[in-house]
């Protein structure tokens, strides 16, 4: 079973990460699109933020959630993450846990996100800057994409394009689990919109000024 960090140990390491990049308090919050209050909050471990909150810091100090995962836990790594080894991030506010399952510095980003019932990503959709693959391991979720909205269940994947504002919640009585891969390349992108454009797996009819196509498990 993972282990779960605490919070005041993530508002330790958003606080190192800030000085290292020689940011004040408010130039952070600026960043990252929060009020200083709030980011006194995180820093304190006074609060526990969203998925998308946590996205949007680590990003404003130039890391990836993986890479900010492992700046907190201290690992080095290699190529094997057991299971025993993992550290898991509780966020209150989404009701959800996220796990990193990739190795550091590894090319891609895997994470493992559990949303428990009535647990969101986040307040409002939000973009990543690169790609992401997304299967759902267990339950079933809402993915809002832009204007659309898609329900999938386990065994469903999403390919959600570059930029694309998206959000995720779980509107069942049961946990969902969602298993999520990106490219290190990219990282969060805090504020404005994306191009309409995502997969999600049978093809759907070709909207204006759009292309995509959605595939679901069989059944």
């Amino acid at each position: 079973m993972a282990q779960r960090l605490r919070q005041h140990l993530v508002g330790e390491h958003v606080r190192r990460a800030r000085l290292q990049m020689g940011m004040t308090l408010r130039m952070l919050a600026r960043q990252a699109g929060f009020s200083p209050s709030f980011m006194s909050q995180v820093e304190n471990g006074q609060v526990s933020p969203s998925i998308s909150s946590m996205e949007k810091i680590a990003s404003a100090v130039g890391l990836t959630l993986g890479e900010f995962f492992a700046g907190v836990t201290g690992g080095e790594g290699g190529l094997i993450v057991r299971v025993a080894d993992r550290q898991a991030l509780s966020s209150q506010w989404s009701d959800a846990e996220i796990e990193v399952l990739s190795a550091p510095r590894a090319r891609f980003e895997v994470l493992l996100i559990t949303l428990r019932p009535g647990g969101r990503s986040g307040k409002h959709p939000y973009a990543h800057s690169s790609e992401e693959f997304a299967f759902v391991a267990q339950g079933e979720v809402r993915l809002s994409l832009g204007p659309d909205e898609h329900r999938l269940r386990r065994g469903d994947a999403a390919t959600i394009l570059a930029g694309e504002l998206r959000l995720w919640r779980n509107s069942t009585r049961a946990p969902a689990r969602i298993l999520i891969v990106s490219s290190t390349a990219g990282a969060p992108i805090a504020r404005g919109r994306g191009p309409r454009g995502a997969r999600v797996g049978l093809p759907l009819p070709e909207t204006r000024g759009s292309s995509r196509s959605v595939r679901r498990s069989a059944r």
